[in-house]
């Protein structure tokens, strides 16, 4: 069973991505994917290294984001992939059977390629507008989540679908109620002063 909360990792610098990575741990996070864009490989993996340290003494799941050779190298629990990055056939290939593969999706149609590709979870999004991502899809908001649940219900599709994109503390009870597994967030962690609450929330506690 997947954690509800997936935090993914905020931070310019190594030093911040540390601080923030150990704040969500600290709170109660036990999946962390991280998120380092548009860094050498080298400083990556010398990040990545870092951060499995600190994750295995939480327990947690670290997965890395876009990275397959990173999350490859350093044998993490996972990766997770955009829909231009390296396809989830040759990531496959590369990292073990068992491994986790996560992969974005923006619409009903791309979540059926993501079931086809055989991703393990897909986070589905954005819910809203958010700085976090360049590159921002069409915004889905609550209907849109609604609209592709329901459809994957009509089809008994199960697959876990995290939302993710700009999602504030109220938002939560909300999406979890359109059917979405868990939520995968960065800065409602980052930026809260009692990041702990969220995963003492019925919604989000793993059953």
């Amino acid at each position: 069973m997947f954690e509800k909360i997936q935090y993914i990792s905020q931070g310019k610098s190594p030093e911040e991505q540390i601080a923030n990575i150990a704040k969500a741990l600290d709170a109660g996070c036990k999946w962390i994917q991280l998120r380092y864009k548009n860094k050498p490989i080298e400083e990556v993996l010398s990040l990545a290294k870092m951060v499995q340290k600190i994750c295995k003494a939480y327990e947690a799941k670290l997965i890395i984001n876009d990275h397959v050779e990173v999350a490859h190298q350093i044998d993490a629990d996972g990766v997770h992939l955009g829909l231009n990055d390296i396809s989830v056939k040759e990531a496959r290939i590369l990292l073990k059977e068992n491994k986790i593969i996560g992969g974005t999706a923006n619409t009903l149609e791309d979540v059926l390629q993501r079931i086809d590709e055989k991703c393990n979870y897909i986070g589905l999004g954005p819910f809203r507008f958010t700085i976090t991502k360049e590159k921002l899809s069409p915004i889905l908001g609550l209907k849109g989540y609604q609209n592709i649940l329901c459809e994957l219900k009509n089809r008994n599709i199960e697959i876990p679908i995290y939302a993710i994109g700009g999602i504030e503390e109220d938002d939560v009870e909300k999406l979890v109620k359109t059917g979405v597994y868990g939520i995968a967030v960065s800065g409602l962690i980052t930026n809260h002063n009692h990041p702990e609450i969220l995963f003492k929330s019925k919604e989000l506690c793993n059953n």
